[in-house]
């Protein structure tokens, strides 16, 4: 595996990472009525998950060009990564709706 690909892959992980973090703060913060920081926390998560999308879209154009990507457990992994932040983000943005209508 190349460097730059591992580079790419390190990126979904630690971005994927971020916004799941970001998520949970946002709930957390939600839950004891903050919601200022809550919408910060779900807008910061939003963020690193549209970084962690270009270096996916890196990836997926890289494919389009004809240039294989070798799958590896590690793309697997940030892959995974990647989905659950995304679901986790949309859960978080529902729950924090939930305390701010109470």
């Amino acid at each position: 595996m190349n460097t730059e690909l591992e580079q790419t892959i390190m990126s979904l992980i630690v971005f994927g990472g971020n916004a799941k973090s970001d998520a949970m703060l946002a709930i957390e913060a939600a839950k004891k009525g903050d919601f200022e920081q809550a919408d910060a926390g779900i807008a910061q998560a939003e963020a690193s998950l549209l970084e962690a999308h270009h270096s996916q879209t890196k990836l997926i154009q890289g494919e389009a060009r004809g240039e294989r990507t070798e799958v590896s457990l590690l793309l697997v992994h940030a892959q995974d990564h990647l989905m659950n932040a995304i679901t986790f983000k949309d859960l978080a943005k529902e729950i924090v709706d939930l305390y701010r209508s109470k």
